[in-house]
């Protein structure tokens, strides 16, 4: 089934440093602050060693408002600070999708 809409994908992988060190509560504070940013659609996320979080927006313009965002420049510097060995940012345009659902 086609989507209705294109739309973006941000994917975030990422390896942690040893220690939590406040990253449970920015985390949660980083998703709660996402919903409420202009153009976004959802997120998902799983970790097990390698952390995947991807956040669904309508425009890149709506992407690069959350970027621009001052909290979460300010989790993101601490992120390369304390939280992170390693990470990667991809962005893509959602062009189709499908699903199962038992």
């Amino acid at each position: 089934m086609e989507p209705k809409k294109t739309y973006y994908a941000v994917i975030f992988t990422s390896l942690r440093t040893d220690g939590d060190k406040g990253y449970a509560k920015m985390a949660e504070e980083m998703e709660s602050l996402a919903r409420k940013q202009p153009g976004f659609l959802e997120m998902e996320s799983a970790r097990d060693g390698l952390g995947i979080t991807v956040s669904y927006w309508e425009s890149l313009e709506a992407i690069a408002d959350w970027n621009a965002n001052m909290d979460h420049r300010q989790a993101q510097k601490n992120g390369i600070k304390t939280w992170y060995s390693w990470y990667k940012v991809r962005i893509c345009r959602v062009e189709r999708e499908y699903e199962f659902n038992k």
